[in-house]
């Protein structure tokens, strides 16, 4: 936890950090979320500072007075309130506050966004895209078999150690949000792809750097980031003809669940699947199903 460590310098501070403490020990929240809250509570406590006012002294009225003196976008409201709600629901179980004044807080609407989905074509002719005659070709055509085989986050697939990996069950154990653990199944042309990898590409990317723990190495043998994952899905989308903004490494994941929801799977095989923890999260794909059948409809009928 040493990145989320900071000095605290007032009352206010130390409140925060433990906030951040206990929230990071109880939930196991990302850095990046850690952070944000981090962020707008210690921006709220620099203006309550300036109206002689603290965190725990906040009511209502000053919440109400800040959100309308700082606009900000419907998204970074939503997580704004989210670390407000968490932090005085804390001090108020923790220390007996008697008022919250996030209680009658009005929530934001966020917009609904429908993911966005290869089409079944695209998404085969960017997996086959790499040059397998070459062992960077043959980890990155394992690595896009596999995120699209197993529906796989980005960060999901990146951290994915060796040992995480069973052949023989045809199994991959990811660690996804929040810590939690699940078996995906991984489909048989995967399998073949990261087996291949695994023999004629991974001894030489590791030679000469101990045993990595990493399953995909770069070409410098240590473990793939974020980033050489994104940048090399975007440069294969190009090859074949998909233009780069429609492309990134959640769109496959996207693409997976949208496709397996259109050939009849089960909502709930899916979010499990996924590693959805609410089967409200899983349901948006079904809209975008219907959004597809809804445009194959209007090109196709004659009355459409």
């Amino acid at each position: 936890m040493s990145d989320i460590e900071t000095v605290s310098s007032t009352a206010d501070d130390r409140l925060i950090e433990r906030f951040i403490e206990r929230i990071w020990a109880e939930d196991g929240l990302a850095d990046r979320t850690l952070e944000a809250y981090r962020r707008d509570l210690r921006q709220l406590s620099r203006w309550l500072e300036s109206r002689g006012r603290t965190l725990d002294t906040a009511g209502r009225d000053d919440l109400s007075a800040y959100h309308g003196s700082q606009p900000v976008s419907v998204r970074s409201m939503a997580r704004r309130q989210s670390a407000f709600r968490r932090f005085y629901a804390q001090r108020a179980r923790d220390e007996g506050r008697k008022e919250d004044p996030t209680l009658l807080m009005q929530r934001p609407r966020m917009p609904r966004g429908l993911p966005k989905a290869l089409a079944e074509r695209e998404v085969e002719a960017l997996i086959v895209s790499p040059d397998v005659a070459t062992p960077l070709g043959l980890r990155d055509r394992a690595m896009l078999e596999l995120m699209y085989s197993s529906g796989l986050r980005v960060s999901e697939l990146v951290d994915l150690p060796l040992a995480g990996l069973n052949t023989r069950q045809g199994v991959v154990r990811v660690t996804g949000k929040g810590g939690k653990d699940r078996l995906v199944p991984v489909g048989e042309e995967a399998l073949a792809h990261v087996e291949a990898y695994l023999r004629e590409a991974r001894p030489g990317l590791a030679k000469g750097h101990g045993q990595p723990v990493a399953l995909f190495l770069s070409r410098r043998g240590d473990a793939m980031t974020r980033q050489m994952f994104w940048t090399l899905v975007k440069r294969y989308a190009v090859q074949v003809g998909i233009p780069a903004k429609r492309v990134s490494p959640h769109v496959l994941r996207h693409s997976f669940a949208t496709h397996l929801l259109n050939h009849g799977a089960d909502l709930r095989a899916l979010q499990m699947l996924l590693g959805h923890s609410a089967l409200s999260t899983t349901q948006i794909y079904t809209l975008v199903a219907k959004e597809g059948l809804k445009r194959l409809h209007a090109q196709h009928h004659p009355r459409g």
